[in-house]
């Protein structure tokens, strides 16, 4: 059997000596995000996405590993350890194949088979399963046992079948090829269950509907699971039959070489055949074959995830100019909270311009006020209720007072009530009213949205589909190592860097993270990055893994701006020596810079990989890898779903992407969704193909259904809107933006009549 870093490096497409460094470095406590960045002479140039495979895929063939030498000690001990069996155990390359091999041989409660066993019936099993000829009555008056009460023919021919059922339902190459036969062939039914039909309407799409359980995809399995979770549905496999023998049953038949052709003992032995399927075996891999869709749907639905929390995480940020939060709102007043442009908190105020008070004038002189008097240079306004009211009030502002050349833009607010009420935003702002605290983090969240963002548990912040339905141990899991990723990706500044973001740095925890903060603040800012080595409890493996992904602006050394790691300090020396000029007259000096050749400034310890990326720095020092910073143009008159018409041509950010689509925020408080079939001219498998979360769009509307507050968009602008094109087949409501209760979700639209457009386009969908 190849090696775990064989395994691994065949996966890869790598080098075998690629993998054992990387698994050497992340054994020694290196993290991913330094390996990838400073380690690439010694892992041969492996990026960081086949380093999250490498570690994701460590983990679970160290897991099998050791799964493995417990079973092989197990059947060792029970004096059944065969060189036959060894070798299949050691071949064993999953989980499922090996809890297979082991399954004869678990220590497990005395099953019927077993007690017919002890009362002496093996032998009878063995005859009759060898030779058919034999007749079953007649063999079993020789096996009767009054101590066990084995008295007469039926008793003992009942615990021989049981013994022979274990013993077919316990092979290992029997229930791969159940499996896989089944995985290839059976049909995923859903059926509502009697009675629920009006209580679980929401589900109603499924109440009767079938496909292929290998081409699920996961949001409709998600979608079942959570329908017969919540007791309106049934999941069962089906499989076509075509003859008087179930396929399954055959299958068996076949593979112990089992043959009926009117022997004595062959009736007896179907009867075996069929117990063997019907009550050892259906009910086993149904459940195992739903779980496997699960499992994979769940896989899916983090990928997506995380794939959409990147692209937030990764948004542009608008700059560090002094910035005014605005959290809308109508009866209870709109937040307003007023940052510098180092992100710290410098003015709040609540104004009330909408009902019941209307002092929208006097709203607007203190919005003014506050903005003349901390020079604001953004207005940041959440999206949630009372949003375009509120973007209203500060362009009437504006407009009134043309002194004020702040910017406007409407943000996300997802997950911004979650920090206010989070024990990070109790410390940070002990005495400050929990609604204005939410207006900070929308003010800090336009500056810099990773720098905010990392203060809000991944998942709160809402762009996912179904996360409430999968595992949330592996969701909270795959989204921390996303975040990880993007904040070493674009670097930190350690003088202006809070806890939670810090915390996030390569080889820094939480209480290194204080620590620096706490230093910071008794001992003023950092000057160097070798001060980092005075931080308590911050030695030099720490140092090491964090000190290229911090960044010290205006410090003693220019290179402490950048991302070139200390360690690599030399090279840059050895670049000064032999040009002659001082580090300011190399770094953004393009031309000198791509005159030199790595090659001349590689030695043992860094090679041309570490050279070039230090040339690369120097010419673009700190260089951030967002892009730049727009926004969408929502527009005027469009505030409200009743507002919208077909043919309309809007300006929208893209909220969420999903596997069916994409979300796109119009302004309306509702995003529409464009069905992927709608987001361009050509086929695409993904929507991340076309879109990301994040980005500005150009939409049509396509239909509008106020009842069930559903809109449906394109991407194609010169698409006739028709009843029967870019409909989605999933629901509107996005899976986790501002959810409902669960109790009042839908997962898909409810099918109309002909002329519905979404009932239209689901019917399609399900086509596909």
């Amino acid at each position: 059997m190849p090696s775990i870093n064989q395994i691994i490096a065949d996966e890869l497409n790598a080098r075998n000596e690629q993998v054992a460094a990387a698994v050497k470095l992340l054994d020694d406590g290196s993290t991913v995000p330094f390996i990838a960045r400073y380690r690439k002479e010694i892992t041969g140039g492996l990026d960081d996405t086949q380093l999250r495979h490498l570690e994701q895929r460590l983990g679970y063939l160290r897991e099998l590993e050791d799964r493995r030498q417990t079973i092989l000690s197990s059947i060792s001990e029970q004096g059944k350890l065969t060189d036959e069996l060894r070798a299949d155990i050691w071949a064993a390359d999953t989980k499922t194949r090996l809890e297979d091999l082991y399954l004869p041989y678990k220590p497990k409660r005395r099953t019927k088979g077993q007690i017919a066993i002890e009362a002496g019936l093996q032998p009878l099993a063995d005859i009759l399963l060898t030779n058919p000829d034999l007749d079953p009555e007649t063999e079993a008056q020789n096996y009767l046992n009054a101590e066990h009460q084995i008295n007469d023919n039926k008793t003992a021919l009942d615990g021989t079948r049981y013994i022979l059922m274990e013993r077919f339902a316990e092979e290992a190459g029997l229930l791969e090829q159940l499996r896989n036969y089944l995985w290839q062939s059976a049909l995923l039914r859903a059926q509502m269950i009697e009675g629920k039909q009006a209580e679980g309407a929401k589900f109603s799409d499924y109440f009767d509907h079938q496909e292929p359980i290998a081409k699920v995809p996961s949001h409709r399995t998600l979608a079942m699971l959570r329908g017969r979770n919540e007791g309106f549905l049934a999941l069962s496999l089906q499989v076509e039959q075509t003859g008087d023998v179930h396929p399954c049953e055959a299958l068996i038949t076949r593979y112990f070489e089992l043959a009926f052709r009117g022997r004595p003992a062959d009736k007896w032995l179907q009867s075996v055949v069929n117990w063997t399927w019907k009550i050892k075996l259906s009910l086993q891999m149904e459940t195992e074959l739903i779980g496997r869709l699960r499992d994979a749907a769940e896989t899916e639905a983090i990928r997506v995830f995380a794939s959409n929390l990147k692209d937030l995480l990764m948004a542009a940020p608008a700059g560090m100019k002094a910035t005014m939060g605005l959290d809308p709102g109508i009866r209870t007043g709109v937040k307003v909270a007023v940052v510098d442009a180092t992100g710290k908190l410098v003015a709040t105020h609540t104004v009330y311009p909408f009902e019941p008070r209307r002092q929208y004038d006097q709203a607007i002189e203190i919005i003014h006020a506050l903005c003349k008097q901390h020079h604001v240079g953004l207005v940041s306004i959440g999206n949630g209720t009372a949003s375009r009211e509120t973007d209203r009030l500060v362009a009437d502002m504006l407009q009134r007072y043309p002194d004020c050349k702040a910017q406007k833009v409407v943000v996300s607010e997802a997950g911004a009530s979650v920090y206010s009420a989070s024990e990070l935003a109790a410390a940070e702002f002990p005495e400050l009213d929990v609604s204005l605290r939410g207006a900070v983090s929308i003010a800090r969240r336009l500056q810099d949205p990773l720098a905010e963002l990392v203060k809000i548990d991944p998942k709160a912040i809402g762009v996912g589909q179904y996360q409430h339905d999968v595992s949330q141990n592996q969701l909270a899991k795959n989204l921390d190592t996303v975040v990880e990723d993007c904040v070493n990706a674009v670097g930190v500044d350690v003088n202006t860097a809070s806890v939670p973001l810090l915390t996030r740095v390569s080889g820094l925890s939480k209480t290194l993270a204080q620590n620096i903060v706490a230093h910071r603040d008794s001992n003023g800012a950092f000057k160097e990055r070798k001060e980092l080595l005075k931080v308590a409890r911050l030695g030099p493996k720490a140092y090491e893994q964090c000190a290229g992904f911090l960044r010290i602006r205006d410090g003693r050394n220019p290179l402490d701006a950048s991302s070139v790691h200390p360690e690599a300090y030399p090279v840059v020396e050895k670049i000064i020596a032999q040009l002659q000029k001082p580090v300011s007259g190399l770094i953004g000096n393009s031309a000198l810079l791509k005159s030199l050749k790595p090659a001349d400034y590689t030695d043992e310890h860094f090679g041309i990989p570490t050279v070039t990326d230090i040339l690369q720095e120097l010419d673009k020092p700190g260089r951030d890898p967002r892009p730049e910073f727009k926004t969408a143009t929502f527009r005027e008159g469009v505030e409200e779903m009743k507002d919208l018409r077909p043919e309309m041509i809007l300006e929208g950010c893209v909220t969420n992407v999903t596997n069916f689509g994409a979300f796109v925020d119009i302004g309306v408080h509702q995003d529409g969704l464009v069905h992927i079939s709608a987001l361009t001219n050509r086929y695409v498998s993904d929507p991340r193909e076309v879109v990301k979360a994040g980005d500005i769009v150009k939409v049509k509307v396509v239909e509008v259904d106020l009842p069930r507050k559903r809109i449906a968009l394109t991407m194609r602008l010169d698409d006739e809107v028709t009843a029967s094109k870019h409909q989605p087949k999933e629901r509107q409501e996005q899976p986790n933006r501002k959810p409902a209760p669960r109790s009042a979700t839908t997962e898909k639209p409810q099918s109309g009549g002909d002329n519905n457009a979404f009932a239209a386009a689901f019917a399609n969908a399900k086509r596909r």
